[in-house]
């Protein structure tokens, strides 16, 4: 039996019968790899409730939490492939993991799960200890130039997206010599940037934001390409540095097998719930960011993002734990 690849490349077998557009008939559930309250779950909590509200289908959330998210992704992938089980796949997860030495993956990404569309992105923003001699990104590389090696930056782990992104930056600036500090977890991580033990960190908008407003913190520029309403008067890194383009991001996926017409059914419900005029508020309140990608845009996304990453992860020769 033909199982459809997670990246697959779609082959034309001849014109096949057209059918009725698929509609649950029965609740859809969403099983999301993380704690609630986070990004992934406020995600998959906006669609589903937009989704109840406008339509009337019934959308439950399940938080199955473990293995860095990969527990309800398995999950995912051994469910039936019928529209009624999917999950949230994140950068970290379905771009990051798959190039990095040493990544704990428990399925094969590929084979086992199909991306359905895109939901929401949220950028990260570069932060450092208030009392950093460099308040800008060309002081940053300045004084890093002429400091090679003492310069610290704090990372939620080895392999992890706050390293990449830190080792991206250093990569993109002419090969800057920095020292990496690993930590389990964000929350370390910004507590000893604000406490001056490190220099630097990439995080989530939505996690160093209110750090940055109390003044514990201080953001030196936000890695994207536009503003964010959370932060719009933060200096754009992308300006500086233009790879610098950091966007994390949620999508949804589903079992390998999934029918192209529930796949394509299932995008269109998701992408038109997170994009509905009632949740514009709650997004710009979090830096979450609505990403209208259907199944063949999210594939692209997820191979461009593969290719980019692999690089950075040669170049710093960067290994998991």
């Amino acid at each position: 039996m033909l199982r459809r690849s997670l990246l697959a490349v779609p082959l034309a077998l001849g014109a096949a019968p057209a059918r009725a557009q698929w509609i649950p008939r029965q609740p859809i559930r969403i099983l999301v790899g993380y704690a609630p309250g986070g990004t992934a779950d406020i995600a998959a909590r906006m669609a589903a409730e937009t989704i109840q509200k406008r339509l009337g289908y019934s959308v439950i959330v399940d938080n199955k939490t473990g293995a860095g998210g990969f527990i309800a992704l398995k999950a995912v992938a051994q469910a039936a492939p019928d529209g009624y089980t999917v999950g949230i796949g994140i950068m970290g997860q379905l771009a990051v993991g798959p190039v990095v030495p040493g990544s704990q993956i428990p399925l094969d990404l590929d084979r086992e799960l199909v991306p359905i569309c895109n939901l929401v992105g949220v950028p990260m923003v570069l932060i450092v200890r208030t009392n950093a001699p460099f308040k800008t990104i060309p002081e940053l590389v300045h004084y890093a130039r002429a400091n090679p090696g003492k310069v610290s930056y704090a990372s939620t782990g080895l392999g992890s997206t706050n390293q990449l992104a830190a080792e991206f930056l250093a990569a993109e600036a002419g090969g800057l010599k920095l020292i990496h500090v690993p930590y389990r977890g964000g929350a370390p991580a910004i507590a000893d940037v604000a406490a001056g033990q490190v220099d630097l960190f990439f995080g989530n908008i939505s996690e160093v934001v209110g750090q940055v407003r109390g003044g514990t913190v201080r953001a030196v520029a936000l890695a994207s390409s536009r503003p964010n309403p959370m932060a719009p008067d933060l200096p754009l890194l992308t300006r500086e540095i233009a790879a610098l383009d950091i966007n994390n991001w949620f999508g949804l996926v589903g079992p390998a097998g999934l029918p192209a017409d529930i796949r394509t059914a299932l995008a269109k419900l998701f992408i038109d719930a997170i994009a509905d005029q009632s949740n514009a508020e709650a997004l710009a309140q979090r830096g979450m960011v609505a990403l209208a990608q259907d199944g063949a845009a999210f594939e692209a996304l997820i191979r461009s993002d593969r290719e980019r990453w692999a690089k950075v992860v040669k170049q710093g020769n960067i290994r998991a734990e």
